[in-house]
């Protein structure tokens, strides 16, 4: 495997692969904590869920598109081909949505602390944050699986 064409595309999948799973999974978890209504039990996860984000999403988001234009250059292809552009701004777009979401998640634990360190329910900010989190991150995965089928199909538009 000493083809740049086939490291560069090993390491796109994989990036892509860890954006699309650590969301799933930050939501998976995010979502069945919230169910249990339950501080502490929110308080942990979403302090596992800021570090996921920090560590393997963070990576993702920078390793993606720099991948993804060195595998464009090796592949022969400009970065202007509209399905290249299309893909750069719904990568703008999804970045829109999991930066908030990110501070979202902050505010989310730090309720949550307050409200198990103070034996106090939940407040009413954390349901209105919890909503705004969570249509961003639809928001956001929708974009992501934009994204996968514009790299699959790359459509001449």
């Amino acid at each position: 495997m000493t083809d740049p064409y086939v490291w560069l595309k090993l390491i796109h999948v994989v990036g892509a692969c860890v954006l699309l799973g650590t969301g799933l999974g930050i939501a998976f978890f995010m979502w069945m904590a919230h169910c249990t209504g339950d501080p502490g039990t929110i308080a942990s996860t979403a302090r596992v869920v800021v570090i996921a984000d920090a560590v393997f999403t963070a990576a993702a988001v920078v390793l993606q598109p720099l991948s993804g234009a060195a595998l464009a250059h090796v592949m022969g292809y400009s970065l202007r081909e509209p399905w290249i552009v299309a893909s750069f701004g719904l990568y703008l777009l999804v970045g829109a949505c999991w930066l908030p979401v990110v501070r979202v998640q902050l505010k989310l634990r730090d309720l949550a602390i307050a409200a198990r360190d103070t034996g106090r329910p939940l407040p009413a900010q954390y349901r209105r944050l919890f909503r705004v989190w969570f249509w961003l991150g639809w928001s956001a995965f929708a974009g992501v699986i934009a994204i996968f089928a514009l790299m699959i199909a790359k459509p001449p538009f």
